[in-house]
């Protein structure tokens, strides 16, 4: 009986050793996460520290690409700027989700299935584009 206790006690011990090294990985990462934000707070405290603090009018004055403000701060936008973006996102979206597909698409066993849930999401796609351009939203004024 002796016996059969030493062998469980050697068999506890490279678990134990085991979880430490496995625990140690996370101890690491953890340690870097720290020395970052301690890094990041010691910069920002020094030039806070450092930096002249010397305000002026000319200083606080708002300006945009060193050309003094005229008029108001509010202006006019098109909002057919932001529509193509959107659309250049709905688009960009799309391509992002057709690469893992096609490489989905060739694995054995799911051709089928993946080639109707992507006309399926190529179909809502294509109801979007034909909502805008039924909108006119495609046409440049």
């Amino acid at each position: 009986m002796p016996e059969a206790t030493a062998r469980i006690a050697s068999a506890d011990v490279p678990l134990a050793a085991d979880s430490t090294a496995y625990f140690h990985g996370y101890g690491v990462v953890a340690l870097v996460g720290v020395l970052g934000v301690l890094f990041v707070a010691v910069a920002f405290g020094a030039g806070r520290l450092l930096r002249p603090v010397v305000p002026t009018p000319e200083k606080l004055l708002t300006y945009e690409c060193g050309v003094d403000p005229v008029g108001e701060g509010w202006a006019h936008t098109q909002v057919r700027y932001y529509v193509y973006a959107f659309l250049y996102v709905i688009f960009a979206v799309d391509s992002v989700f057709l690469f893992p597909w096609a490489t989905v698409f060739a694995a054995p066993g799911y051709g089928a299935t993946t080639l109707v849930e992507m006309f399926v999401f190529l179909g809502f796609l294509a109801v979007g584009l034909l909502y805008a351009w039924k909108k006119g939203v495609l046409e440049w004024t």
